[in-house]
């Protein structure tokens, strides 16, 4: 399995070069500047390169391990709770003997085993261990990161009635535009039915928060307590429902007649006895209108 990237690496590796260069020449100049002021110029050069070195280093350090430091942060609840554990089962068998050992261990893993209320409680909290880690196979397989590959912080997560709630702050490169047409997607990835995104800051467009949906709440059947709160020696009431009609009576509705006119047919041309049409009438301006066709 791939701890880090070898993209990332190489871009840890030259921001971390980077950051030595820009810390060590700053800082060098900024302390030699001061010092020049109490001492000789050449000896206050040459303590602003023992002070600027040192500083160059631990930020070419911090740099360097960042992409070490942030798998840890992923990784941080289960090293906790696995070490709280641990320690919890060290000292118990240190401290006791073996049949009150595991008494202890019964107990702590049967009760909220055995009690439904607990049982979904720890359940819910395991949900959101595991969507943080499916998140960020999310961000890492499909969803476009920025040039180095750096993948986003995934803060922390709770459960809510529906799923969990995870809240996540981007890294350049990513929007929430970006991430709204691929929530089908992250439905899959992290074994749910549905998945929103939306701001979690009004003044932050890089701090989101996912709402991971598994459950549907409102279509659940809900008991009123209304039915109990009737006395049960009320007599019943016979009510008669009334006729509803099923059809219009069109001889009762008073509707106005209307006529319509009369078209009357035209009267065929008159035509002379040979067939042919009779000579048109000329016009008043002594024109032959039938030159005109």
């Amino acid at each position: 399995m791939t701890v880090i990237e070898a993209k990332v690496h190489r871009s840890s590796a030259r921001n971390a070069r980077m950051a030595f260069i820009l810390a060590a020449v700053i800082i060098g100049i900024l302390t030699a500047v001061v010092a020049a002021s109490y001492v000789h110029p050449i000896i206050a050069l040459f303590i602003g390169v023992a002070v600027g070195v040192p500083c160059g280093a631990l930020a070419w350090l911090l740099v360097r391990v960042w992409p070490v430091l942030r798998l840890l942060w992923w990784w941080t609840p289960e090293i906790v709770l696995t070490t709280l554990l641990l320690a919890g089962w060290v000292q118990l068998a240190t401290h006791t003997p073996t049949l009150v050992t595991l008494a202890v261990v019964a107990v702590v893993l049967g009760v909220p085993a055995a009690v439904p209320v607990l049982r979904r409680q720890v359940v819910a909290w395991v949900w959101c261990l595991i969507v943080r880690h499916r998140l960020r196979v999310c961000f890492a397989q499909f969803i476009v990161a920025n040039q180095s590959g750096s993948l986003p912080l995934i803060l922390w997560a709770k459960p809510t009635p529906v799923g969990e709630r995870v809240w996540v702050y981007l890294r350049p490169g990513l929007s929430l535009a970006d991430l709204e047409g691929r929530l089908d997607k992250i439905a899959v990835t992290c074994h749910a039915s549905s998945v929103l995104v939306e701001r979690a800051a009004d003044g932050n467009a890089a701090y989101l928060r996912f709402d991971i949906k598994r459950r549907e709440v409102l279509t659940a059947t809900v008991t009123s307590p209304l039915a109990d709160a009737i006395p049960t020696d009320t007599p019943a009431t016979d009510r008669p429902t009334p006729a509803v009609p099923t059809a219009l009576d069109l001889p009762d509705v008073q509707a106005p007649t209307i006529a319509l006119p009369v078209q009357q047919p035209k009267k065929p041309a008159a035509t002379s006895a040979n067939g042919s049409k009779p000579a048109t009438t000329p016009s008043p301006e002594g024109d032959d209108i039938s030159d005109w066709i």
